[in-house]
């Protein structure tokens, strides 16, 4: 149960004229956005932070913080610079926990925010408007020994409901919140408020106004894009699983299985060698280069062997070239579930294109990449050589190459695995 107020980190004025940005904290190729680093402690500190999603989304900046550490203060401050409407991130099992369902039956919001029933705390509050009592309201969504009977509904106070898996599996600021508290080493819930623009308060105040509005208040200003980043940098992405020899037309494999930790997906990582060799190089990591590709599965291509594209013939291609290497392997990152869709969505959008004598090919995303370093990590891979192919030449030997350094393997070489499929060149004839 809730019992009351807590010693609260707050933000007075004087607060804000006593923290000003340190910039030795920022990166000094970039100024317009601060680290993660810096923004995960101001958030541990009961701090504030702007956090801005992508451009092609909302393109609005947030202020975040975190919902234990709210004053009257803080949310005064909040409500002046915002459209004051506040709401509270908070994970799955706490909505449960605290009897939050959908705000209505099917959500129509159009970026999919998970908006839940409106409360406010039952006890220590009046109208539940005010600066007070939504702060006080926020710390008890916040507070673990919280209960459903603390709070009424309909109130002042909007919980969100964050999707499992933070940012890496919704860029919004709602999975932001969370992501940044628990981070914080705080309970998960965090409170979002849209930033009004001063110059033209009928809009949202987009990144050259919020970088003057997080000068001029103290605060770190970043993106959720650097947010997910750093996530995938430092936290393990990938889970290995069992091993298991597989001869091919291509030659014998060791298939080492994977599973991925923010959605569940199975990987597979074949390695060239002969059967009953180690299933990692850890033992003995080779000094040469080991081939390498990486092959986003495409199922109508590589089961299939649709001629629409080339992915089926780039596949066999690859393990032929691995399987001739001295130290190989083919990181092959299954598709269903990463981008919300799978063999009906691809069937689907060939349906609507029946013209097109070819399909593209799938590239890996970033964070696949991130997913296929950490499986090359853990197999004790520090040198390769990529293989590539028409479709993913550009984001392989670019976007790959530094996503892999940044898991300490480095991209000798970038060569193409292999040349044009005869069969889609034929239908694209």
């Amino acid at each position: 149960m809730f019992t009351g107020d807590a010693q609260i980190v707050g933000h007075s004025a004087q607060d804000r004229r006593s923290h000003p940005i340190d910039d030795s904290r920022t990166p000094a190729a970039d100024r317009r956005f601060d680290s993660i680093d810096r923004a995960i402690g101001d958030i541990a500190a009961g701090k504030a932070v702007v956090v801005i999603d992508d451009e092609d989304r909302e393109n609005e900046g947030d202020i975040i913080f975190a919902a234990e550490k709210a004053t009257t203060e803080l949310v005064a401050f909040t409500v002046r610079y915002s459209s004051g409407y506040l709401c509270v991130p908070m994970t799955g099992d706490d909505c449960d926990r605290l009897d939050l369902p959908p705000m209505y039956r099917s959500n129509e919001d159009p970026h999919g925010t998970a908006y839940t029933v409106t409360v406010d705390v039952r006890t220590g509050t009046s109208t539940g408007i005010s600066a007070r009592d939504r702060a006080r309201t926020i710390r008890a969504l916040a507070d673990a020994d919280s209960v459903a009977a603390d709070f009424s509904r309909p109130g002042h106070v909007v919980p969100l409901r964050a999707r499992d898996g933070g940012v890496l599996r919704r860029p919004g600021h709602t999975e932001a919140a969370v992501d940044l508290t628990r981070l914080a080493g705080l309970n998960p819930v965090g409170v979002v408020c849209e930033i009004v623009s001063e110059d033209d308060p009928t809009t949202m105040a987009r990144t050259p106004e919020l970088r003057e509005f997080a000068d001029a208040h103290g605060l770190a200003l970043i993106t959720i894009a650097d947010l997910a980043e750093w996530r995938r940098t430092r936290e393990q992405l990938v889970t290995r699983g069992p091993v298991a020899n597989v001869p091919t037309t291509h030659g014998t494999f060791r298939a080492v299985g994977y599973t991925g930790a923010v959605d569940g997906r199975e990987h597979v990582a074949l390695l060239s060698g002969r059967p009953g060799a180690p299933a990692a190089a850890e033992a003995a990591p080779p000094s040469a280069p080991a081939t390498v590709r990486i092959h986003s599965e495409c199922l109508t291509g590589d089961v299939f062997g649709s001629t629409r594209c080339g992915c089926g013939h780039d596949l066999g291609s690859a393990m032929d070239a691995v399987s001739a290497a001295d130290t190989g392997v083919v990181v092959y990152l299954r598709e269903a579930g990463a981008h919300g869709e799978g063999l009906v969505h691809t069937l689907r959008s060939l349906a609507l294109d029946e013209s097109a004598a070819a399909a593209t090919p799938p590239a890996p995303t970033t964070g696949d990449l991130h997913l296929a370093a950490q499986m090359l990590a853990d197999l004790g891979f520090r040198s390769v050589r990529l293989l590539t192919c028409e479709a993913d030449e550009s984001v392989l030997s670019g976007t790959g190459r530094d996503i892999l350094a940044k898991h300490g393997i480095d991209v000798v070489e970038v060569a193409p695995a292999v040349g044009g499929n005869p069969d889609t060149a034929a239908a694209t004839a």
